[in-house]
């Protein structure tokens, strides 16, 4: 007995020595980022730990999470934080920050306004709270954050980048230039400067210093997309014509999703009075359905939209009542298991559609990438001169981050970021059907497994087909059907042919049904058909001054 307590007693005394080191390296804020937080974790799930050393471990599991962009769980770790040290300012702005990530702005304003009342100079909030008012255009309550965060912190690095960023729109160079110069001293190595600055410069007209820094980064990052616009965007400045194509078509080999890069092309072309390709990139700049944009991102889309207005006026009157469509089903895989159900599907739809009297009706099977791409641009000159303007695809389809995407036959997600560069953005579809006058629609039969889980690396926090595509919200005159509500999966059904085909074929046909009420049948009878399994769901509206009929009259 007397043998076994004391062996009780040393392992005791070992498991508290334990403890007492992962609290150690849990609270050293210059701990290795993967032991401290494995030692963090150990606190956590031993639940000996109050107060704010508890607070510091569910901050550094947050802070882990965030790395791999796993959003939510970050902030629910926040939480937990903030829970045990409500006082836990590092917690506050780490939650404001993946508030940001969603794209929900007034969540993470109020977490860096709470840090602010209680510590008015933290450099850190002020620096990211002028980021939401720079993505804002709140060019100077931007500025005045900035402005506060140099003088609370002048070494900090970001806070004199982004003020340079302000001053750079404000023309004001000699401030900008001198914010670079100090940043650059602080961090040498870092690419921001050389990038940022690259743009500082081509304002100036001071082509052969704005070049020198972007090609500075580009030679250790020849991919670096961010560079490669702010280079071509100087080409573009500079009327260098040819070199500016060049790397906005590398950035879109690269990117096909790429707003930034359709939105410098779209201004190529106008000035080189191809007027339709013009009006095409700035489509594909124009619809966001993403969180959101950075300050870059934000002025490339509005400009874009701004110019697209002026050349879509132009051509408003052309034609007379005409719908189109394309239909797309993707069933021949090559890296994933293939799909029976979308080729059918497709051909039911397409068969449908000319049934009701559709002027055009392109069917489109098994589209790789670049063939997906291309087909877009090539219904989009169509929509350009329709009433109506249809997109149907039957495939795999998933979300990553906050971006709905379509998947080509000869998609490869070994890694999961390489989405964007693998897959076509459900934005790039909507811009297709974006110059219809009247009516634009884009029905999604793509909520299905998740194809590439067995051999993709995981970097980041995914939701992929199995829980369905992402909630998105369209902007005015678009409709977008999902064939499966949010965290649902479509079906195939027992048939030849999905559930929703079915039901959107057999209803097309249907007369003098309203666009609107045609849906809600069609929701109804996936959802009988399938058993209360699957549940379709619409997203925006058509005009709400006039009626659509795919058939008017018996």
């Amino acid at each position: 007995m007397l043998r076994a307590l004391l062996l009780l007693a040393v392992a005791m005394l070992a498991a508290g020595s334990a403890r007492a080191d992962d609290l150690e390296v849990c609270r050293d804020r210059q701990a290795d980022p993967v032991p401290r937080q494995a030692a963090c974790e150990k606190l956590i799930a031993a639940g000996e730990v109050k107060g704010k050393d508890l607070g510091t471990a569910f901050w550094v599991r947050g802070n882990a999470l965030l790395t791999k962009r796993d959003t939510d769980k970050a902030i629910a770790a926040f939480e937990a934080s903030l829970a045990a040290d409500p006082d836990n300012v590092p917690a506050l702005v780490s939650r404001g920050f993946a508030h940001e990530g969603k794209g929900d702005d007034e969540l993470a304003m109020a977490d860096y306004n709470r840090v602010l009342q209680k510590f008015p100079n933290a450099p850190v909030a002020l620096n990211n709270r002028g980021t939401i008012y720079l993505r804002k255009g709140a060019l100077q309550s931007a500025l005045d954050d900035f402005n506060a965060a140099v003088r609370s912190n002048p070494k900090m690095y970001l806070a004199r980048t982004n003020r340079a960023r302000v001053l750079t729109v404000n023309r004001d160079f000699d401030g900008a230039l001198a914010d670079f110069a100090e940043a650059e001293k602080i961090d040498p190595a870092a690419p921001q400067v050389h990038g940022y600055r690259c743009s500082t410069h081509a304002a100036m007209k001071r082509f052969a210093e704005a070049l020198a820094d972007c090609n500075s980064v580009l030679e250790k990052q020849p991919k670096n997309q961010f560079i490669l616009a702010a280079r071509a965007e100087t080409y573009l400045a500079k009327g260098d014509l040819d070199a500016a194509l060049k790397d906005f078509n590398f950035i879109l080999s690269l990117n096909p999703n790429n707003l930034r890069a359709h939105a410098g092309r779209g201004e190529l072309f106008e000035r080189k009075r191809d007027l339709a390709q013009a009006r095409a990139d700035y489509r594909s700049a124009s619809f966001a359905l993403t969180p959101f944009d950075n300050f870059e991102g934000m002025m490339a889309r509005q400009k874009a939209r701004d110019r697209l207005a002026v050349l879509t006026s132009q051509t408003a009157s052309a034609g007379g009542a005409r719908r189109v469509a394309l239909i797309i089903g993707n069933g021949a895989y090559t890296n994933v298991p293939a799909l029976d159900n979308p080729p059918r599907d497709a051909a039911l739809v397409a068969a449908a559609l000319r049934d009701v009297g559709f002027q055009t009706v392109s069917l489109s099977k098994d589209l790789t990438r670049d063939k997906f791409f291309e087909t877009l641009q090539a219904f989009a000159r169509e929509a350009e001169k329709a009433d109506w303007a249809v997109v149907y695809y039957a495939g795999h389809g998933l979300e990553i981050g906050g971006v709905n995407y379509l998947v080509p036959v000869d998609a490869r997600l070994a890694v999961d970021k390489d989405a964007e560069s693998q897959m076509v953005a459900l934005e790039q579809v909507i811009a297709a059907v974006g110059g219809a006058r009247k009516l634009r629609l884009v029905m999604l039969d793509a909520c299905r497994d998740n194809p590439f889980e067995k051999n993709m690396q995981r970097t980041i926090a995914l939701k992929l087909v199995d829980k369905g595509f992402s909630n998105i919200e369209p902007g005015a005159g678009f409709m977008v059907v999902y064939a499966a509500k949010h965290g649902e999966t479509a079906l195939d059904g027992d048939g030849v042919n999905s559930p929703f085909a079915t039901a959107l074929a057999r209803e097309i046909r249907a007369p003098k049904i309203e666009m609107r009420k045609l849906f809600d049948i069609v929701r109804d009878d996936v959802w009988t058909a399938s058993k209360h399994q699957q549940q379709p769901f619409t997203y925006g509206s058509p005009p709400g001054r006039e009626d659509f009929y795919f058939v008017a009259e018996k």
